[in-house]
């Protein structure tokens, strides 16, 4: 059976003692948070909240999910945000996991069985960006191609449609919007619909801040229109 931690995001700032300390600094933060975040922004139909926990998370460390998703959570961003932030992400996580008596023997295994891989798509990739940027430098290209998509995105206890979301998600908080073409592409086509994008994007503004949404609106508005001609 899976044990389940609470909501990242939302036990970070909703605490009693939390929710004292920001009301003695900022009365009109804690009330933005009581009423409008925690009282609408969560409770919204889409995403879902295990969704919002996942991108809150992925942006907290930029800037009802199991411990093993948690975990991959933290990985994955290392690639696109920096070793420190995850880093960071694990240091803060791990009194959290022993509080619960979580040990490594229950998270992904270092070398698990890997999903399958689509070759199809990997190679139409692969000639691209060796095709553009092969000859700047063939190191970002071999780590890319060995490293993220074919082990780190293949990894399986994350699911595709989760790792894109959580990638788009570290894109923003990291204020690299220009990043997001691919990878809303490729949110859609594992899964994320338009709908849950755009509900995700307003999640985001609350934690990563309303302009480094509004950078990237202008990306999914793109993405979203083509994908809809």
């Amino acid at each position: 059976m899976k044990t389940h931690i609470p909501v990242s995001g939302l036990s970070l700032i909703s605490s009693a003692a939390a929710a004292q300390d920001v009301g003695r600094v900022s009365p009109a933060l804690e009330a933005y948070s009581k009423n409008d975040l925690f009282g609408s922004v969560w409770t919204g139909e889409k995403p879902s909240v295990r969704d919002r926990a996942l991108v809150t998370f992925a942006t907290l460390m930029t800037r009802h999910e199991t411990p093993a998703e948690l975990s991959e959570t933290i990985t994955h961003p290392a690639f696109y945000t920096g070793w420190g932030n995850a880093t960071a992400a694990a240091e803060a996580a791990a009194p959290v996991f022993a509080a619960r008596g979580i040990v490594p023997e229950d998270l992904p295994a270092v070398d698990p069985g890997l999903l399958p891989l689509d070759e199809e798509a990997e190679d139409a990739r692969e000639t691209l960006v060796r095709g553009n940027y092969g000859d700047v430098s063939m190191g970002v290209f071999d780590t890319k191609r060995d490293l993220l998509f074919r082990d780190l995105w293949l990894r399986p206890d994350l699911a595709p449609r989760d790792r894109s979301m959580v990638t788009v998600a570290a894109l923003i908080a990291a204020g690299q919007p220009e990043q997001m073409t691919f990878h809303l592409n490729r949110a859609t086509e594992n899964g994320l619909t338009q709908a849950e994008a755009g509900a995700m994007l307003s999640h985001l503004a609350f934690y990563a801040g309303w302009p480094k949404v509004f950078s990237a609106l202008p990306v999914a508005k793109a993405v979203f229109e083509i994908r809809n001609r």
